[in-house]
């Protein structure tokens, strides 16, 4: 008798959304996060939540916690652009670093 081995799963828990390309410098401050959490899709930014409407928080507690990603990542694709950081956008932040 052959034991047969489990078959693997893999899943696709936590998606990134960012304006600035892999390779800047500045990428990571100006992302956004799709991740899968307990009861939903979340977007957050590694310090707070944001809820349906866009508006942040501190802390994950308050994200909207979204049925399926689609609408976690539509969200996130609105809001990418003016993720801000000490007063610069992420699209201020791509002028900056981005040939032209």
């Amino acid at each position: 008798m052959t034991e047969q081995s489990p078959e693997l799963i893999v899943s696709i828990t936590r998606y990134e959304v960012s304006v600035l390309p892999h390779d800047d410098i500045n990428r990571r401050y100006f992302t956004l996060f799709v991740e899968l959490s307990r009861g939903g899709w979340i977007v957050h930014d590694g310090h707070g939540g944001y809820d349906i409407d866009g508006d942040w928080a501190p802390g994950l507690a308050v994200a909207h916690k979204f049925a399926d990603y689609e609408d976690a990542l539509d969200l996130a694709k609105r809001l990418a652009p003016n993720v801000t950081v000490n007063g610069h956008t992420a699209t201020d932040a791509y002028r900056r670093t981005q040939a032209a």
